[in-house]
């Protein structure tokens, strides 16, 4: 396709323009072949006619599209070419915020002349690890790809930072160390990393200036090479440093400032060790007050001198030196002091006793008049003789400047030289990364010497920058196999021909250098006679012949020819350094020890001269070899190590980063789009593009490609190959194939045509949105349509509803209206009428009852009549109605016969014919149907009259009823009227006598009422006052309870809220004091493990075997301790446990007292053990003297076997009287005993009950053991007899009789008769051990008794003394009582010890007399016999043993129980297979054992083993997770089972009475309980690191760049940092790879038994890291900040929530560890343009930061072309709206950050004598007890 068909109207183009270098504009119609003028609009409105070049006929360059500006790399856009490079940087560095940007190979940084907080160790580890292209640009990013290389390519690095001074190198060289020194880290214990950044304090202030464009500019370049050994640690580094701006010391431009060493010296002078040096204000001094500038704005020198002190001190210059550096410098400054008078033209003096020369003289320690003579004078060495000259003032002015230079030169190298030593490593150098800080390509509008060599170097630079660049596009095409043809670039070796060749411009510098008379103007001829016409890139100006123009790579460069020569000497007079040499200051005279003679030239105010790493003297010098080496110029010096320089440079991989100055002033975030094509040009960046742009720039992995244009092909071109499809898709598109080339995995394309592909995949889908907005906007427009008319509709309901609500409202008033007059009108009638009416209701109701009372009693008399009259007439009808009935019915019988019978016959007569039959019968079947029909409704009738009938019946009875009770109650009126007739009479005599009464009452009431009217008056007017002040009282008090009310709800509020806060506070403490205190576990773990390798390091060197000696076996020191930890109790502190419970607040103890009786404890205890020892020993005499004397009695006879068997009978009666007496002997003790003492609740009989029970047990035992005997007797009688024997026991004794040998019964009794004599003793003794126990037991409560009455009468005496003496009173007596109970507790803990001891050993003998029983009667069967007759096996009858839940193992199996349960132990198996927790049940369980052996240093040691054993596997598979996970886990049982056996309340509220009687007894772990806790704490550390290290590169892939939703992400064209690919490929990691990982964790840590809250806080670190992960590297890459990518990480949230859903963890906290996250999704997802958008983002965006809000507004980069950026406006009012927001102002999270754990309290219900142990563990040794 041709580049003109994408000149179409709408098409953006780029113009030049004199201001902005370049302007945009818009084409205003199609472009085509041969106009000579284009139509263009620019960006304000303007219309423009640009006329092309009609030679050239080049078209303006187009500019790309908008979704490409901004890319993280140039090469990456569309078009490649300067307006496009300047613009993509320009608005990555206003727009966003970046300084950083990739241009192919080069990193390209923009100064922002602000600091920024992209720097910090976060950052570094965000980008340690990483590839290159998956991170935005940064410095960072270059030094870890350095880093990166050198570790994989076993191949030395170069990061070549470069640029103008202002640019910012030194601090990118600067950052670059620091990542090193953070990533790497020493190898040693010197801290090699702090040295190397040490370094740059100090030559920061010796070769360090302000400059009119920098206020910190190195006037010096350096190569730092920083050395690693093979673990790719740093070990040492090396400083090599180039052409040192020396006329700076003597001379400073306006503004400008000397090194800052001299002012930093200056600000220090009021420093006591400064004094000596007489120093002052740096505006006294004439080499640093030139400038009119001391002060930097923000910077303190004194400060800074600190620091380079500091700096020095720690790279080993002792303080002697550094004083001799000071005293050196500051003699320099006095020295420039230091003025000469004339005495005529050709010479001149120095004052006498002149102050500046004389300090001089005394800081450098040599003569003031040889000092004074030699700076007026000079001498002139000739072939005879030799003339002391004198000098002219200018002369001696120059004179004393180049002597300052020199000295400030040698300086200087012997502080590199310094540097270096402390710098230098001993171990051997495996690879090293060199940092090139040097200076970038220089113009001004005088160029000398100095710009000159710069230039020279960056020639040399960008020569091989220029076949770095090729050499890697060629291999590019080579690994794809693409046709390699030659690209033509600028080759620049013709300029460098030019200066460095023979005959160059530097050969004719040092030939004229050597002519005794060569100055500049012979130099300027001789070079133009060379090159004006034989070179075309050297030049002679037109007005000018002391100058030359070189025509470099950058630009052209004018040179003034004045100075070349006096800079190229660079030399001092001899007689002055000889004066120096002599001087007694003996750092001085170091200075120019190694120094070779200078020729006798003239000295030059200026110049640079190269440093190189160490000067090496020869064995032997000779006077014409020193003569000739001192002769190299600087000019020739520079050349060679330039040379040396590209060496080192081409033999290790170049990283370039170019700094770009944004703009003169300094202003932050401000772009000068002229000042930055300058350099853009100088630097190498353009010439990077089109290099690029000659090939193909434009590369496409074939999937990126087929998913970026998917939409231009049909379904039937999409083929399973996609190379294939891509194949055919570009033989359709494009139809020159030379415009693109397929290789192995990328397609390459020329330049513009991924724009052209652009432009036809944006007019598709243009045509295909046209076709989307017209059906949308169609259907927006019938649902507008709709909603207009539904609305209208709704309008018109709602108005003729409002009509109609009026209209109805009308009609509502007026019969309102029309009411309220009827109703009122009606009302006044009504009201009259009412009146009328009771007044005539009145006349009438009395006339009416007068005629209603006579019709009454008429009424009654006709009723009465009326009712006889009914009876005696109704009894007449009915005789008469019967009579006529019986006679009407008779003849209806007749006439009804009669007419019956003629019917009859007619029936007959019709009977006969057939068919009047059936007339009839039709006719029949009707009138049946009607007479059915009559008949219901006749036998209706007959039932309603029926119940007519039966209802009147009721009525007149009840009338009746009724009737007979009104006749009654009048009766009984009349009655009553008679006697009310005569009480009327009475009460009307009564009615007089009261009248008469009445008058005289009245006259009474009258007085009365008169009285009472005057006393109600003054109570009411008493009444009412009360009441005004009972108001008043009210009101008050309802104040006062208001304010009370008010003050005290204020009050509970402040309180409520200050209590809140506190707690939170209080929270928020213990949370820091949690994490602060596992940070220092951690940081102490990783020291201890540091020590352990450290001493591992050690014993290895120590154990070398030498010749001759034997090797030490391995094992000896396997099961040695290799950890200690705070609180292991070791041997020397080996005293007796307390028995006393530690929670027990204690009066304090007389140490003399208690030391007394700790040693008499230990000697009892050692007494103990010796009489225990004797009475063993006896024991066991005793046992063999019974032994002899058993084998030596004689047989036994029949009768005493009947003896024995009586015997047997009374012990089993005396054992049951025993029992009886022992029942009889408790009963008494409950009733009879004092209640005082013997109470159930007293100690004294809780112990006596005990004793019972144990003798009671003891007694039961003795019992089943008689009985076992017995039983065993009766199974051998059994065995012994024949087969055919008879059960009778007389033929038993007959074979008995008969036996041949009758001794073999006698022997077998007389071991049974001695058990039953054994066992009758045995229970004697029994006897009397418990009544001595009885009465030990009395006379324990009669000392009880007495004791307690000695107490009282203590308290009653300290009752009566003072407080103080009664404190001490009280005090000794307690001491003195605990110590009496300690003792006597000792002695019952002797005696029962020895009790156990005697009992266990009678057990055993028992148990082996009955072996050897058992033994002896099976020999004494013949073999016959046994073959004949088997023998029944006996069975003894046993209690199921009862364990205790202990396990027990001897002292020497403790290192094979540590190596078979935890260094030997695999997780998977014991979680598989047993128990969870199952080794920290059973380091308990062994813990317990101990605790009842009492042995305190087997407790210890046990567990001292168990903690360095976990600790040692952890070491050794500290990352593998199933194994730190499993004893993360039992460390935690562990924990759990030392607290819940420990005996506290607070821990025993959960167990089972079985578990409370498990408590630890004797000792009090809470040492180790804490110990253990820190060992958890340390293992869930290292449990958290193998998560990260697992999880971490699974977060990034399968979070951000995995594509979960497809189709929904945008692939944009990728440059040469080429970006992870957001489509998945074989290997990547995606969320599913995450889930799964999840699950294995979670099932890993349920089949290990661990702590469900544990599990939650492990699951709630995982998901921080995870967000943590994901949102730091969302902030560092622009690629990933879009709309489409906030949608696939709000599904990958969904994802985890959804996960934590499924295990049931939503309450762990997880899901707010990602609310950053979500709300960093959402904010690329909302609406960024209006001030409610600003509004709800601030709102919603809580947990993010400001910085984090404003990066990710900077960050936002759309995928599609109709998405759109945010607005630097937007970003603005952003900013204001969180301005007042006290956040952090760290920009990415801390990944690293662990949260506090804790260890709740987790009680186990397992009992631990059911637990078994497997035999798979190999535990054999250890047996339950």
């Amino acid at each position: 396709m041709a580049a003109s068909e994408l000149y179409t109207k709408y098409a953006r183009v780029w113009i030049p323009d004199p201001e902005e270098v370049w302007k945009s504009a818009e084409l205003l119609k199609d472009y085509k072949q041969g106009d000579k003028v284009i139509q263009l609009r620019l960006e304000e409105g303007k219309d423009l006619e640009y006329c092309l070049d009609p030679k050239t006929k080049e078209l303006p360059p187009l500019r790309n599209p908008d979704i490409l500006v901004g890319e993280n790399d140039l090469t990456a856009l569309s078009y490649l070419h300067e307006p496009a490079v300047l613009h993509n940087l320009k608005v990555r560095f206003i727009d966003s915020k970046l300084i950083y940007t990739y241009c192919g190979i080069v990193l390209v940084a923009i100064n922002p002349y602000e600091q920024l907080p992209i720097y910090g160790e976060d950052i570094i580890n965000a980008y340690s690890g990483q590839n290159m292209g998956d991170m935005d640009p940064h410095i960072f990013a270059v030094a870890e790809e350095a880093y990166k290389q050198m570790a994989r390519d076993e191949r030395n690095q170069s990061i070549i930072v470069s640029g103008e001074s202002g640019a910012g190198k030194t601090v990118s060289a600067k950052y670059a160390m620091r990542y090193f020194a953070t990533v790497s880290g020493s190898a040693s214990e010197a801290n090699v990393e702090e040295k190397v950044l040490a370094s740059n304090p100090i030559m920061e202030s010796i070769g360090n200036a302000k400059t009119t464009r920098n206020d910190n500019s190195s006037r010096f370049g350096k190569y730092i090479e920083i050395g690693f050994d093979k673990r790719y640690r740093i070990i040492g580094a090396n400083m090599r440093t180039y052409l040192l701006e020396k006329s700076r010391v003597v001379f400073q431009a306006e503004e400008e400032r000397n090194y800052h060493i001299f002012y930093q010296l200056c600000a220090s002078a009021a420093l006591p060790e400064f004094k000596t040096l007489r120093l002052g204000n740096a505006n006294y001094f004439h080499y640093t007050k030139q400038g009119g500038s001391p002060v930097i704005d923000g910077i303190d020198d004194a400060k800074e001198m600190a620091h380079t002190r500091q700096a020095c001190t720690l790279l080993g210059i002792s303080d002697s030196h550094q004083m001799g550096i000071f005293r050196i410098l500051a003699g320099i400054l006095h020295l420039g002091n230091v003025g000469f008078t004339s005495r005529d033209a050709d010479s001149c003096t120095i004052p006498h006793k002149h102050e500046p020369l004389t300090i001089f003289c005394d800081l450098m320690g040599v003569e003031y008049q040889e000092m004074s003579h030699w700076l007026c004078h000079r001498k002139l060495a000739t072939a005879s003789e030799t003339y002391i000259k004198p000098i002219s003032k200018l002369q001696a002015i120059n004179a004393r400047d180049a002597l300052a230079k020199h000295i400030y030169a040698n300086l200087f190298n012997w502080i590199v030289d310094h540097v270096n030593k402390a710098l230098h490593s001993t171990v051997k150098q495996h690879s090293f990364i060199g940092v090139l800080d040097i200076y970038g390509f220089e113009t001004f509008e005088i160029n000398s010497f100095e710009q000159f060599c710069i230039n020279y170097a960056n020639e040399k630079l960008q020569q091989q920058f220029n076949m770095h660049v090729f050499k890697l596009e060629q291999e590019e095409y080579m690994k794809e196999q693409i046709p390699w043809t030659l690209i033509d670039f600028y080759d620049n070796q013709p300029c460098i021909n030019l200066i460095e060749a023979k005959l160059g411009i530097l050969d004719l510098l040092d030939e004229e250098c050597k002519m005794p008379k060569g100055s500049d103007d012979s130099w300027a001829q001789k070079l133009y006679n060379t090159h004006l016409k034989k070179c075309a890139l050297f030049e002679k100006p037109r007005m000018s012949n002391k100058a030359f123009i070189i025509q470099h790579f950058a630009d052209k460069v004018e040179y003034q020819c004045e100075g070349f020569l006096e800079k190229n000497k660079d030399t001092v007079y001899d007689e002055q350094i000889k004066v120096l040499k002599s001087s007694k200051f003996k750092m001085l005279s170091e200075l120019f020890q190694d120094e070779k003679t200078p020729s006798p030239t003239s000295a030059t105010p200026s110049g640079r001269t190269l440093l190189s790493r160490t000067a090496v003297k020869p064995a032997k010098a000779r006077p014409g070899q020193a003569n000739k080496e001192h002769k190299k110029t600087v000019g020739h010096q520079f050349r060679n190590s330039l040379h040396l320089l590209m060496e080192t440079l081409n033999a290790t991989t170049p990283h370039y980063v170019r700094c770009i100055k944004p703009n003169d002033f300094k202003f932050p975030f401000t772009f000068d789009e002229k000042r930055a094509v300058q350099q853009l040009r100088a630097c190498g960046v353009l010439e990077t593009i089109r290099i690029s742009a000659a090939g193909f720039p434009s590369r496409w992995t074939y999937q990126e490609f087929f998913s970026r244009y998917r939409v231009l092909m049909k379904q039937k071109d999409v083929l399973s190959d996609r190379k294939q499809t891509c194949k055919n898709l570009l033989e359709k598109l494009i139809l020159d194939k030379d415009k693109y080339q397929f290789g192995k995995t990328k397609i390459f394309f020329r330049a513009g045509q991924v724009a052209y592909l652009e432009k036809i995949r944006a007019d598709k889908l243009r045509v295909a949105c046209i076709r989307i907005q017209k059906t949308i906007r169609g259907w927006l427009m019938r649902k507008k349509y709709l909603r207009m008319r539904k609305a209208a509709i709704t309008v018109q309901r709602y108005v003729r509803g409002y009509q109609a609500r009026c209209y109805a409202k009308f009609l509502r008033r007026t019969r309102a209206a029309i009411l309220i007059q009827k109703f009122q009108r009606m009302y006044v009638v009504r009201k009259r009428y009412h009146l009328m009416r009771a007044a005539t209701i009145v006349l009438q109701s009395h006339l009416r009852g007068y005629i209603a009372r006579n019709k009454y009693q008429r009424m009654l008399r006709e009723h009465k009549a009326i009712i006889i009259q009914k009876r005696v007439r109704g009894w007449l009808a009915r005789v008469r109605y019967r009579r006529s009935l019986k006679a009407i019915v008779y003849l209806q019988c007749c006439y009804r016969r009669m007419m019956a019978k003629r019917e009859l016959k007619k029936l007959k007569i019709e009977a006969r014919s057939v068919e009047r039959y059936k007339k009839l019968n039709i006719g029949m079947e009707n009138k049946i149907m009607q007479l059915q029909r009559k008949v219901d409704e006749q036998s209706k009738d007959y039932k309603s009259l029926l119940e007519k009938l039966t209802s009147l019946e009721t009525t007149y009875n009840t009338e009746t009823e009724k009737l007979r009770s009104d006749v009654e109650r009048l009766r009984m009126s009349e009655e009553e009227a008679k006697n009310a007739m005569n009480r009327v009479n009475m009460l009307q005599e009564e009615i007089t006598k009261l009248r008469k009464e009445l008058h005289q009452t009245q006259s009474e009431k009258k007085t009365i009422e008169e009285w009472a009217d005057k006393y109600k008056q003054e109570t009411e007017q008493l009444l009412s006052e009360l009441k005004e002040q009972n108001t008043l009282l009210k009101k008050e008090k309802e104040e006062l309870n208001r304010h009370i009310h008010d003050q005290a709800k204020e009050m509970t509020e402040t309180m409520e809220k200050k209590l809140v806060e506190e707690t939170k506070q209080l929270e928020l403490d213990l949370n820091d004091e949690r994490l602060r205190y596992q940070n220092l576990l951690n940081e102490f773990s990783r020291l201890e493990e540091r020590y352990d390798d450290l001493r591992d390091e050690v014993n290895l060197m120590v154990s070398i075997p030498k010749p001759g000696h034997k090797r030490t076996d391995s094992t000896h020191s396997s099961n040695e301790s290799e950890y200690t930890f705070s609180s292991e109790i070791t041997e020397m502190e080996d005293l007796p446990l307390r028995m006393e419970e530690p929670s027990e607040k204690k009066a304090p103890l007389d140490m003399s007292l208690f030391l007394k009786l700790q040693k008499r404890v230990t000697e009892l205890e050692q007494e103990k053990q010796s009489l225990q020892d004797e009475l063993d020993r006896k024991e066991e005499q005793a046992l063999r003297t019974k032994t002899r004397e058993e084998e030596e009695r004689p047989p036994m006879r029949g009768a005493e076997l009947e003896y024995e068997s009586l015997k047997r009978q009374e012990l089993e009666s005396e054992n049951k009287k025993l029992k009886n007496e022992l029942n009889e002997l408790q009963k008494a003790l409950l009733e009879k005993s004092s209640p005082e003492v013997t109470a159930p609740g007293s100690p004294a009989y809780r112990v006596l009950l005990d004793q019972l029970t144990s003798v009671s047990e003891e007694l039961d035992v003795r019992k089943e053991e008689v009985l076992i005997l017995r039983s065993q007797l009766v199974s051998q009688k059994e065995a012994i007899q024949p087969k055919n024997t008879m059960t009778d026991s007389t033929i038993l004794l007959e074979d008995v009789q008969k036996m041949k040998d009758k001794g073999e019964i006698a022997q077998a009794y007389i071991g049974l008769k001695e058990t039953n004599r054994l066992l009758e003793s045995q229970l004697q003794s029994q006897k009397k051990s418990h009544d001595n126990e009885l009465e030990a037991l009395r006379g324990e409560i009669q000392s009880l008794k007495e004791e307690n009455n000695r107490q009282q009468q203590l308290l009653a005496q300290n009752l009566q003394l003072p407080p103080e003496a009664r404190i001490e009173a009280s005090l000794q007596h307690e001491i003195t009582r605990l110590t009496n109970e300690n003792l006597d507790l000792m002695e019952q803990l002797e005696k029962q010890d020895k009790t156990v001891r005697k009992l266990k050993k009678q057990l055993k003998v028992f148990a082996k007399k009955i072996g050897e029983l058992e033994v002896g009667q099976m020999e004494n069967i013949s073999p016959g016999q046994i073959i004949d007759e088997p023998i029944r096996p006996v069975n003894i009858p046993r209690k199921e043993k009862d364990f205790q839940g202990m396990l027990e193992y001897k002292k020497d199996d403790e290192p094979k129980l540590v190596k078979n349960l935890i260094l030997d132990l695999k997780p998977r198996g014991v979680a598989v297979n047993l128990i969870p927790g199952l080794p920290a049940y059973i380091l308990f369980m062994c813990v317990r054992h101990a605790d009842y052996l009492n042995d305190d240093q087997k407790v210890r040691s046990l567990l001292t083993s168990t903690i360095n054993g976990i600790k040692k596997v952890l070491k050794k598979r500290g990352d593998d997770f199933e194994m730190v996970s499993f004893w993360l886990s039992n460390t935690c049982r562990f924990l759990h089972c030392l607290k819940q056996y420990s005996g506290e309340e607070g821990f025993m509220k959960h167990n089972t009475p079985r578990q409370n009687d498990h408590c630890l007894t004797n000792f009090d772990l809470a040492e180790y309980r804490q110990v253990l806790s820190d060992l958890a704490i340390q293992i869930y550390q290292q449990l958290v690191r193998v998560l990260e290290n697992i999880l971490q590169p699974m977060i990034v892939s399968g979070m951000l760049e995995h594509e979960t939703i497809q189709g929904v992400s945008g692939v944009k064209p990728p440059g040469l940092r080429k970006r992870t690919s957001s489509i998945a490929d074989e290997g990547t990691y995606t969320l599913d790879s995450i889930i799964r990982q999840l699950n294995t964790f979670h099932s890993v840590m349920c089949q290990h038994g661990m702590d469900p809250e544990l599990i939650k806080q492990v699951v709630k670190q995982t998901f921080y890291i995870t967000g943590a992960v994901t949102l730091n590297n969302l902030l560092l890459r622009k690629d990933m900040c879009s709309w489409s990518k906030g949608m696939q990480i709000r599904y990958n949230v969904s994802q985890l929530e959804e996960w934590l859903r499924d295990k049931n963890l939503m309450n762990s906290g997880a899901k707010e560890t990602l609310e950053p996250l979500i709300q960093a999704a959402q904010l690329l997802q909302v609406k960024k343009k209006t001030d409610e958008d600003a509004e709800a983002i601030c709102s919603m965006c809580n947990a993010l930061t400001t910085a984090q809000i404003v990066k990710v507004l900077n960050l936002y980069t759309p995928v599609n072309e109709f998405e759109e950026r945010v607005s630097i406006s937007f970003i603005r009012t952003i900013q204001m709206r969180l301005r007042d927001r006290k956040d952090s102002p760290q920009l990415l999270m801390d990944a690293k950050h662990i949260f506090p754990v804790t260890f709740p309290f987790n009680p186990s219900s397992l009992a631990l004598e059911t637990i078994q142990i497997p035999a798979s563990l190999g535990l054999a040794f250890i047996s339950r007890v």
